[in-house]
């Protein structure tokens, strides 16, 4: 308790695979929490789950681990993109959905006892669900630090 906990985030679209393994093992990456609902689709290149986890653990030592509960639901996902729907709805609808699933205790602080980073696909933080999800644990549990790689 009290001491600040650092968690990173990054994003696999836009970048290199090069670019992207170079920046995890740069921040001393050892356990990446996929955060992203859909984690098998062929569109993600590198990063489709099985594919990701042999290169995490090949390349840089990391371990792998899905977290779904930090993920949005595809009925909140579709209004976003598919409908086109505003950020502020989403942010207001994925928060209200972690509220629910009560993430802040489903989810064990130890899964961020070794340098951790969550990945999603958004190239930036600022319009991803992995800025909400650490805005949100830090909400509940108060001592984290978001760092955006």
């Amino acid at each position: 308790e009290g001491a600040t906990v650092e968690i990173y985030t990054i994003g696999f679209t836009q970048t290199t695979a090069a670019g992207f393994f170079g920046k995890l093992k740069q921040a001393g990456i050892r356990r990446l929490v996929d955060v992203r609902l859909n984690n098998v689709s062929q569109l993600a290149g590198f990063a489709k789950r099985d594919d990701l986890k042999f290169f995490l653990a090949e390349i840089c030592g990391i371990e792998y681990v899905h977290e779904p509960l930090l993920a949005p639901s595809q009925e909140i996902l579709d209004a976003y993109k598919k409908e086109k729907g505003s950020w502020d709805e989403y942010e207001r609808r994925f928060f209200q959905l972690m509220a629910d699933r009560h993430v802040e205790t489903a989810v064990s602080p130890s899964l961020f006892d070794v340098p951790a980073v969550l990945l999603c696909s958004e190239p930036t933080a600022e319009h991803c669900h992995r800025r909400l999800v650490l805005e949100y644990l830090n909400s509940r549990w108060g001592n984290v630090q978001a760092v955006h790689l």
